[in-house]
């Protein structure tokens, strides 16, 4: 059976990622569609609308066949990061073909690769500007392009981490259709998951957009999960821990503790204290990120012990799915697990479990430990 992999968070799955999913299936003509799915928590830092089993069940029941959890140290990552942790579980996965949407699939993304090594050589020193902005000033004066659609920014680095690894993975790109990815107004069938989040929370119509799976899962939200709800978890953290043990925070850098934990003093409110901690050398993404890991009190060390010793959670399949899995899993390099075990708890899976107790302050559904994989028929 030939695989075609897929990269995605489904936050929520809708009728645009069903699309996807059938384009890819027909462009590669594969035998079995394998999703990385983000766990509870998004590549930003924020919690799922709901939570990864609601959301894997929906993509199963839709077409996926086989759903694996990328784990929170490879999700909540910059996007170089996040494809890179999401490729390696493919290639382990014996996956050799993977789609992506684009927003502009014809881009010869390789040259601008080899463009930003250039960039890198000559390196960047404007300390009051993000990365981001610094590189596409420079890949603008170069090429006349500029990386700023979120699915071309992954299409980027997926061709990245392709390069840099020597996967033997063909990049299969498909062209984005419907709604802009930052598009907050639902239009017709095809809504961005901004959009559905935006109208879930607000009340308002969204069955359209999404298949029948999702609106079950859906139509129970309550109230949204959000960082608002987070922050006093986060504030007492800030408050209580000493100085020295935040800077310890994994990724915490150039005295950000020392901001962090003054702005928290006095903020109330999540949106207080995010815009008090804002600065034009840090993207909400990335501080998004950092209150996430200050919350879970994930050290350097843990992160690293982690990338360095990789595993896979199957959360589903169906009957496809299952005969892929028998068909590789003995040419698996990594652990493939389907079930958490207490002393899996404890050790390897921690930083996942830790996440998913967190997230827990939304749901009462015990979210890894002896919890089943999903199969559908």
């Amino acid at each position: 059976m030939q695989a075609v992999g897929m990269v995605v968070e489904y936050n929520p799955f809708h009728n645009g990622h069903r699309y996807f999913l059938n384009q890819a299936r027909q462009i590669t003509g594969a035998d079995v569609t394998v999703a990385v799915m983000s766990g509870n928590f998004t590549q930003r830092g924020e919690p799922t609308i709901v939570d990864k089993w609601a959301r894997a069940k929906a993509a199963l029941e839709s077409g996926v066949d086989l759903v694996v959890e990328l784990p929170v140290f490879y999700t909540v990552q910059p996007a170089h990061r996040f494809a890179a942790g999401a490729l390696a579980i493919l290639d382990a996965l014996q996956v050799h073909r993977v789609a992506f949407g684009a927003e502009h699939p014809a881009w010869d993304f390789p040259a601008l690769v080899a463009a930003e090594q250039r960039f890198n050589q000559a390196g960047f020193d404007q300390y009051n500007a993000t990365y981001a902005t610094q590189f596409n000033q420079q890949l603008w004066a170069q090429t006349g392009l500029e990386l700023r659609d979120p699915n071309d920014i992954l299409a980027f680095a997926y061709t990245k981490a392709v390069l840099a690894n020597h996967y033997p993975i063909q990049l299969t790109p498909v062209q984005r259709q419907g709604s802009d990815y930052h598009d907050r107004t639902i239009h017709g069938r095809i809504a961005s998951a901004s959009a559905v989040r935006r109208a879930v929370a607000a009340g308002t119509e969204f069955f359209a957009t999404v298949p029948p799976a999702m609106r079950t899962a859906l139509a129970q939200v309550d109230q949204v999960p959000d960082w608002a709800s987070l922050y006093p978890l986060l504030r007492n953290q800030l408050i209580q821990a000493p100085l020295g043990y935040l800077a310890a925070t994994y990724q915490m850098a150039e005295g950000l503790e020392h901001r962090m934990k003054e702005v928290a003093q006095r903020s109330l409110t999540f949106d207080d204290f995010i815009h008090g901690v804002k600065t034009k050398r840090y993207t909400y993404a990335h501080l998004l990120r950092m209150c996430l890991y200050t919350t879970l009190q994930l050290s350097e060390e843990e992160v690293a012990a982690r990338v360095d010793h990789p595993y896979i959670h199957i959360l589903g399949f169906n009957k496809r799915g299952q005969e892929y899995l028998h068909q590789v899993k003995k040419m698996v390099p990594v652990p493939l697990f389907t079930k958490v075990s207490q002393g899996m708890r404890d050790g390897f899976y921690n930083l996942d479990y830790r996440a998913g107790k967190l997230y827990q302050h939304f749901t009462p559904v015990e979210q890894d430990l002896k919890h089943p994989p999903l199969m559908i028929r």
